[in-house]
């Protein structure tokens, strides 16, 4: 009888435990990246999001995905452990579109706190000349 009430009294604790970690939390340095005004010339631009994982549970990006095709993300696919940064490298591509100012949208889902982010490229691109 006593090894039963000590087996779910640990149960008890543990659960305890885990309920009162944190979850995994991202924390982005910046939502929006501005490419500025580049030529038609050159039309594939680049930048970078780096996040850091604030909470207590490690960090999965499950998804990320663009509003469109002409811009594609690259992220950490590891876990992130609580404290330590990941990047999201994002790169839009103005070949064949029309020169102009231009705002794309891209939704991170993760299992964390608030499991959607969105992050956002804009810029001008110029006709070549």
């Amino acid at each position: 009888m006593k090894k039963l009430l000590l087996i779910v009294l640990m149960f008890a604790c543990g659960i305890t435990v885990t309920l009162a970690q944190k979850p995994a939390e991202i924390k982005f340095d910046k939502l929006t990246h501005n490419f500025g005004t580049f030529s038609e010339k050159e039309p594939v631009v680049s930048c970078v999001f780096t996040y850091t994982n604030v909470g207590e549970q490690n960090l999965i990006i499950n998804q990320a995905i663009a509003s469109c095709g002409c811009t594609v993300p690259e992220y950490t696919k590891t876990p992130i452990k609580p404290g330590e940064q990941g990047i999201i490298k994002v790169t839009y591509n103005g070949a064949g579109k029309f020169p102009g100012h231009f705002k794309k949208s891209i939704t991170v889902r993760t299992n964390g706190a608030v499991e959607m982010t969105r992050l956002y490229v804009e810029g001008e691109m110029t006709e070549a000349k």
